[in-house]
């Protein structure tokens, strides 16, 4: 069976279902091939940072996101070591375009909401891409399910272990050494946690504490794996008692933080390494191509010391809307390939510096947050710990933009 199609989206994550959304609301028609079979919620939640509200805003969604999350007024670092706070960041403070908005959003209840906004039929489930071919200028998507789709417009968003990402010619994104677990914990009667971000940081590991809402927690661990893990990796109780002695060991961690992983739903894939795309590669490798690009975590795969990887996917969304939108309905365009692809070529320069910056400041803040180094440990102790959070809201003082 054979189908043409002229935007075709790889993957419902958040790049894919905010591009679909934006295109969309300038009146352009896509499909989202997403190989599960539904919407895929791993991670529970990440914390949406302002740079990622003006972005939900630009999409029409951010008041339904802000109806059911809490909006933090701070970010607390402790020492992992001392118990004691690091440093302490207000969150109400002025950005360059407006005051900062921080909240920790369930990624379920995210994609939804963009599903939700999006005409029925858009998202097409169980439909893998297993190899790409070119005809012409036409884009020949052969499915898992012997069918064939010609593209006129390939986008991928097909995640970490991108196929168009592949065959753009990117190079495979890199092991940081360090792997990650989280979960999400309920508390039917209140969680009695306050609006803040608390990050655990040192002896070796990286822990936050976010509330989402008034009755959910979310929580995060990140570690360097060694063979003193011993079977951690075999099951979900394993991990979580692995996390809790680690936290309940050698560091100081309230017990309200460790009740909040002792009482937590945890994915069935305990844990997960975490993978970056190299910033060279990024300055030099084909982000498009043609009539194909790539976007989100399958443009720039990065460590989640910024909690930016969401947010920067929700960017990608609108920015690739807005330039393939113009492509298609802006004065004298027509959606023909030259029309594309400069399109295409447009948001690939928009966005490539945006990424480099994001990925090496995620990589170097998670190199010092997790050092065991005595030396970096009392430069982060003394003075790091608040350049670092203030960094992280740097980062995010960002706009993408309208569509």
């Amino acid at each position: 069976m054979e189908a043409v199609e002229n935007i075709v989206i790889a993957g419902a994550g958040l790049a894919g279902l905010a591009t679909a959304l934006g295109l969309h609301r300038k009146g352009v028609r896509s499909v989202v091939l997403e190989s599960s079979a539904t919407l895929r919620a791993s991670g529970y939640a990440f914390t949406t940072w302002t740079n990622a509200f003006r972005a939900l805003d630009a999409l029409g969604v951010g008041d339904k996101i802000r109806e059911h999350h809490l909006r933090y007024e701070r970010l607390v670092a402790f020492s992992a070591s001392t118990g004691e706070a690091a440093a302490t960041v207000s969150l109400k403070m002025q950005g360059k375009s407006g005051p900062h908005e921080i909240r920790c959003v369930k990624r379920n209840f995210l994609l939804e909401t963009l599903e939700n906004e999006l005409p029925e039929g858009t998202i097409r489930y169980s439909s893998k891409i297993v190899a790409i071919e070119e005809e012409g200028n036409v884009k020949v998507l052969h499915m898992a399910d012997g069918s064939i789709i010609r593209a006129n417009v390939l986008v991928g968003c097909d995640g970490v272990n991108s196929v168009v990402a592949k065959w753009l010619g990117l190079p495979k994104p890199i092991l940081s050494s360090r792997s990650a677990t989280r979960g999400l914990a309920e508390y039917p009667e209140g969680h009695g946690f306050g609006p803040e971000m608390l990050q655990f940081i040192g002896q070796g590991f990286r822990s936050g504490v976010l509330p989402c809402s008034d009755t959910s927690v979310y929580w995060n661990y990140t570690w360097y794996p060694s063979p003193a893990d011993g079977d951690a990796e075999e099951s979900v109780a394993k991990m979580r008692q692995h996390v809790l002695a680690k936290l309940s060991g050698a560091a100081r961690i309230p017990a309200e933080a460790l009740d909040v992983i002792e009482r937590s739903e945890m994915s069935e894939v305990v844990s997960s390494p975490l993978r970056f795309r190299s910033p060279l590669a990024l300055v030099r490798g084909s982000i498009s191509r043609g009539n194909v690009c790539v976007a989100g975590d399958a443009f720039h795969p990065m460590t989640p010391e910024l909690g930016q990887g969401g947010c920067a996917a929700l960017e990608d969304g609108v920015v690739l809307a807005r330039c393939l939108g113009e492509a298609f309905v802006g004065a004298g365009n027509d959606g023909g390939y030259a029309c594309v692809t400069a399109a295409l070529e447009k948001f690939a320069g928009e966005r490539r510096w945006r990424a480099v910056r994001l990925v090496t400041a995620a990589y170097v803040v998670g190199f010092v947050q997790q050092s065991s180094n005595a030396a970096i440990k009392f430069l982060r102790e003394k003075f790091l710990s608040g350049l670092l959070a203030k960094l992280m809201v740097d980062m995010a003082d960002f706009d993408c933009g309208k569509l």
